[in-house]
């Protein structure tokens, strides 16, 4: 059976086929059972994006540091609220003050750490359902203040109907291989006795940033390019099936 064979959709753009059991994993028949384990995975467009973006400000006093970061981040969220972004999809995720020292070389030669002010950050998450304004807010963001992206990521919002459907794939296959082995070996299938299904793992296409960077452009209102790619949900099921009289 080749690696796409046995194509399923699981949803609309979702598409799933099972893989091939490996040679360690074949099927068996044994103690008048036929002992098989089905395979199948799906890949499916994420259906929401996710960043989060942050504003760093300095100040001589905490105040004047955290007053600035705390006006951009407002200007951040009313900037996703004219994106139609809900409310419940903005959330702040990190506030920080902390004193800044600067090296002072010394008449000596020596260095000296000294005093420099504060530095404040208010970190957002936003997330959109109408993943291809994305680009577009991100660069929008910057006319709010904001001077740091963390990372950008796309997810599932019900991955679970994705595990779901990829576990019942992952059993039509077991099922299949079972009747096949049956055909095989001159016995008659029956009922299935036993079914393991550990959970389905699942990979998203997160785009994290190695560090949080600042962001620039040097052109004005040129979207920042994103590419959501697919996420894989794979699953095993093993299944023990009776053999008729």
């Amino acid at each position: 059976m080749s690696a796409r064979a046995g194509t399923l959709a699981l949803a609309a753009l979702a598409t799933v086929w099972f893989v091939p059991a490996r040679a360690e994993d074949a099927s068996a028949l044994k103690d008048g059972r036929i002992h098989v384990v089905g395979r199948a995975r799906a890949e499916t467009p994420p259906d929401f994006a996710s960043v989060e973006i942050g504003v760093e400000a300095k100040g001589a006093t905490p105040a004047i540091a955290l007053d600035a970061a705390s006006a951009a981040a407002k200007g951040l969220i009313a900037l996703a609220e004219t994106f139609k972004v809900p409310e419940a999809d903005i959330g702040t995720t990190a506030v920080t003050l902390q004193p800044v020292t600067r090296s002072v070389r010394q008449p000596d030669g020596s260095m000296t750490e000294r005093a420099d002010g504060y530095r404040a950050a208010n970190t957002v998450r936003l997330r959109l359902a109408d993943m291809g304004r994305l680009g577009d807010l991100m660069r929008r963001a910057l006319e709010t203040g904001a001077n740091r992206i963390e990372g950008v990521s796309f997810g599932l919002r019900d991955p679970d109907a994705a595990e779901a459907a990829v576990r019942v794939a992952a059993m039509k296959d077991a099922t299949a291989q079972a009747a096949r082995l049956a055909e095989a070996a001159g016995v008659t299938l029956g009922r299935v006795v036993a079914i393991r299904s550990p959970a389905a793992s699942g990979s998203s296409p997160d785009l994290p940033m190695p560090a949080p960077m600042a962001m620039r452009s040097k052109a004005r209102d040129v979207r920042v390019p994103l590419v959501a790619g697919t996420i894989e949900t794979a699953a095993d099921v093993s299944a023990t099936f009776a053999i008729a009289p």
